[in-house]
C-alpha cells in the first residue's frame, strides 16, 4: 500500500497544497500505460505539483477511444490497437482543449462539416390549436320579466336561427301590466297625454316588447297575453334550457346563440418563441376534419400571462367560417407569419450542441483539429438556426460526430483541472489561477 504524505513542496502556497495533493494522484493514474499503473503513480511522487503541471505541457498522445491512455511518445493503444493521436494539453489558457484526429478516426466517426454563412431566416411558427366559439358573437337570451313560456318554436339544440325569428311566446304580469298603462297614457289628452304616453312606450321597450307588437297594440288598443321572444342575431342554438310551460325569471337563460360565420383559434405558443409575435401578424390553418383546405386569418390577441404547467402562451386567432365548416372543439394545425430576418448568421441545427446550461459547436480547424466553442443562439426555423455570438461568416463547423469530439474535450478540459497548479503571490514567482474549460 502506498502512503502519500503531504509534504508541501517549494513555491507552493500552504492553502492549495491539499487540493493539489488529492488531485496529483488522480491525474497521474491515467497518464501511464493501463498496463503499469503503480510503476506510472510511483515515479510521479518524486515531482512537484509545478513539475508535474510543466509534464503537460509537452505533448501527449492519447488514444481516440480510450483517453485514459496517455502516452509521451506515439505508439498504438493497449486496448484497441488504434494509433494514439496528439493533444497539447496547456492548464494556463481558458479555451476549450482542441482533438486531434487523423484520417481514418475522422471517416470511421462519419464527421461532416458546413460553414458558417450569413442568409435570411423566415419567422414562422407551427403549432397546434383548437377552434372555439367568437364569444363576441355569442348571444343569451333572457326574458326582462318573470313569467311562463308558451308556444316553444324550438325543440332541441343545434338549430339553426334568423334574427327575428320567434323562438317561444311569453306571459308576463307585470308586461301585460304595462301594455295597460299604455293604453291608458291613450286616454288623455294635451301635453300630459305625450309624456305618459313616451313613458309608457319606454318602459315596453325596456320589457323587450318589439316595436311592431307596440304598434299594434296601439293601434288595436287591446293588450297582448303572450309576448314573443325573438333571436337578436344570426347563428347556431348552442343551449337551449326554456321548455314549454317552464317558469322562468330575469335570471334564467333560456337560450344562447352563437354566430359561427367567424371563429376564433386558441393556439399555443411556447415561451422561446414569442419574441416577435404581434397583433395583426397573418395566419394560415388546416384541419384533419377537412383535408385539402386552408384558412387565413391573423392573430387577434395576445393573452397576458403563460400557462404555468406547460410554459406556453395561449395566442388567439381570427378566422372567417362563410360556410360554417369550421366546427367549435376542433383541432387545427397553424402556422403563424412574421416576415423574413434578413443577414443573420446562421448554421444547421445539428450543429448545436445543447447542454441544458449553454449552447456550443465543435469548430474544424483543418489538419484533423477540432475545439469545441460556446455560442449564443438566436430563432431556429426549417433546420437552421441563427448565431447571434461565437462564430463569424466562414466557419466550419462539424454537424455529425460532434457528441464524440465534444466528449473528448471535456475530458481533457478534466485533466488540465486536475494538472493546473496556481500559487500564492509571493511564492516562486508564478503567478496563476486554475483554468477552467466549462
Amino acid at each position: 500500500m502506498i502512503r502519500l504524505h503531504r509534504r508541501r513542496p517549494p513555491g507552493v502556497a500552504s492553502r492549495w497544497w491539499p487540493m493539489a495533493a488529492l488531485a496529483l494522484p488522480l491525474a497521474l493514474a491515467g497518464c501511464e500505460d493501463a498496463e503499469q499503473p503503480s510503476e506510472g503513480l510511483a515515479a510521479a511522487m518524486d515531482d512537484t505539483a509545478l513539475a508535474h503541471a510543466a509534464k503537460h505541457m509537452d505533448p501527449k498522445y492519447v488514444c481516440p477511444m480510450h483517453p485514459q491512455i496517455i502516452k509521451d511518445a506515439p505508439g498504438s493503444c493497449p486496448i484497441c490497437g488504434m494509433d494514439l493521436v496528439e493533444k497539447m494539453m496547456d492548464p494556463m489558457t481558458g479555451k476549450r482543449p482542441e482533438v486531434a484526429l487523423t484520417p481514418a478516426v475522422i471517416q470511421t466517426l462519419g464527421v461532416r462539416t458546413a460553414k458558417a454563412e450569413r442568409g435570411t431566416l423566415w419567422k414562422y411558427i407551427k403549432t397546434v390549436g383548437r377552434v372555439e366559439y367568437d364569444e363576441t358573437k355569442l348571444a343569451h337570451v333572457h326574458p326582462r320579466a318573470d313569467g311562463w313560456i308558451e308556444a316553444l318554436s324550438l325543440r332541441a339544440e343545434g338549430e339553426p336561427v334568423r334574427a327575428g325569428q320567434q323562438l317561444a311566446a311569453l306571459y308576463a304580469p307585470d308586461i301585460l301590466s304595462a301594455q295597460v298603462d299604455f293604453l291608458l297614457a291613450q286616454d288623455r289628452s294635451g301635453t300630459q297625454r305625450r309624456v305618459s304616453e313616451d313613458k309608457a312606450r319606454n318602459i315596453l321597450r325596456l320589457l323587450d316588447v318589439p316595436d311592431d307588437i307596440i304598434r299594434e297594440i296601439e293601434r288595436t288598443g287591446e293588450p297582448r297575453n303572450r309576448i314573443p321572444v325573438r333571436a337578436p342575431i344570426d347563428g347556431i342554438v348552442t343551449q337551449m334550457t326554456a321548455r314549454d310551460g317552464m317558469y322562468v325569471t330575469a335570471a334564467s337563460a333560456m337560450f344562447t346563440i352563437a354566430d359561427l360565420a367567424q371563429v376564433w383559434v386558441m393556439a399555443d405558443v411556447y415561451e422561446h418563441q414569442i419574441d416577435w409575435l404581434r397583433e395583426g401578424l397573418s395566419a394560415e390553418m388546416t384541419v384533419p376534419a377537412r383535408p385539402g383546405r386552408t384558412w387565413e386569418g391573423k392573430v387577434d390577441y395576445l393573452y397576458p400571462a403563460l400557462d404555468p404547467q406547460t410554459r406556453t402562451l395561449t395566442v388567439r386567432l381570427v378566422f372567417d367560417n362563410p360556410d360554417l365548416a369550421l366546427k367549435p372543439n376542433m383541432f387545427a394545425d397553424v402556422v403563424i407569419y412574421g416576415g423574413p430576418k434578413r443577414d443573420v448568421l446562421k448554421v444547421p441545427a445539428e450543429a448545436v450542441i445543447v447542454t441544458g446550461e449553454r449552447e456550443r459547436v465543435v469548430l474544424a480547424l483543418g489538419d484533423g483539429r477540432f475545439q469545441p466553442v460556446d455560442v449564443v443562439t438566436g430563432m431556429q426555423r426549417a433546420g437552421e438556426v441563427e448565431i447571434i455570438h461565437g462564430l463569424t461568416p466562414g466557419d466550419a463547423v462539424v454537424t455529425s460526430g460532434q457528441f464524440l469530439i465534444d466528449s473528448e474535450s471535456n475530458l481533457q478540459a478534466s485533466f488540465m483541472r486536475m494538472a493546473a497548479p496556481e500559487t500564492a503571490a509571493g511564492g516562486d514567482g508564478v503567478s496563476g489561477g486554475q483554468a477552467h474549460a466549462q
